[in-house]
């Protein structure tokens, strides 16, 4: 299958300001793209771009004083086939995991374990270690939270989502992550592309997701609290230890939004 994705973001700025941008797909999906995935600014402004110690490739640039236009629009070939579930799939104790994955269990901005490791090990000690266990973590974060846009908070931590039982794709990610953590199993924040593609459509505008994966089997599997079942056409932007570390735009000054504009579609067949 075949995906067009990209967006238009819109800021008003009233002097320049340097901003850091994660809007790329990530390096693992290059191979899949069928035209370039380029950000386009309007005015034409100066974009230098790196890969930070993640792996994902972050812009910088100077936005001017007043109006700033960034998108993009690119179409990127998609198997089609559903998140993979590999039921099998083991935990590792911690003395056998492989140093760079240790990142990953440690308590991070928005993931705070040590407010939330007693309830995890009194709701998920019983569970069988590996994909069962993590399952079971998805299952409790997507019955704990109601979804909602007016639930969004930039501040909002796993702790606080929890106990207000309110939020966003982000809060059900950070949750569940850290409930993993706690767990012992490294978990790490993904954002990038979800469209509604072959599920029904939900309403209001579409935005980009924000998931997780788990490290279980010698390998990274993704999991999605927010919607609790194997997707279509997820496209991977950034991975990190939670949302700082993959903030779509970061301003280093003042700044207004003006407008959000994000686009995921099936292409048909024959476009």
């Amino acid at each position: 299958m075949r995906i067009k994705a990209g967006y238009e973001i819109t800021y008003e700025c009233p002097r320049p300001t340097p901003m850091l941008l994660l809007l790329n797909v990530h390096s693992s999906r290059y191979q899949d793209l069928e035209s370039p995935d380029i950000i386009r600014t309007d005015p034409q402004i100066r974009i230098s771009q790196y890969h930070d110690a993640f792996g994902n490739l972050c812009s910088r640039t100077v936005l001017p004083a007043g109006r700033s236009v960034l998108s993009s629009e690119f179409v990127i070939y998609d198997t089609g086939d559903p998140d993979p579930v590999t039921a099998d799939a083991i935990q590792h104790p911690v003395e056998n995991l492989p140093n760079e994955v240790l990142v990953f269990l440690l308590a991070s901005r928005y993931c705070e374990t040590e407010h939330l490791s007693q309830l995890a090990w009194n709701l998920f000690g019983g569970i069988e270690p590996g994909w069962a266990r993590v399952q079971a973590i998805c299952d409790y974060t997507h019955d704990r939270i109601k979804f909602g846009y007016e639930h969004a908070r930039p501040t909002k931590t796993a702790y606080e989502a929890h106990e207000e039982r309110l939020g966003v794709c982000r809060d059900y990610a950070h949750l569940a992550i850290t409930l993993c953590r706690c767990m012992n199993i490294p978990a790490r924040y993904c954002t990038g592309y979800l469209g509604d593609i072959r599920v029904p459509v939900l309403p209001g505008p579409m935005d980009f997701s924000g998931w997780f994966e788990a490290y279980l089997g010698d390998r990274w599997h993704t999991f999605d609290a927010r919607f609790n079942t194997p997707r279509i056409g997820r496209t991977l932007m950034a991975r990190g230890r939670d949302a700082t570390d993959v903030a779509i735009t970061t301003a280093f000054g003042p700044n207004f939004l003006a407008s959000f504009l994000v686009i995921t579609e099936e292409l048909p067949e024959s476009a």
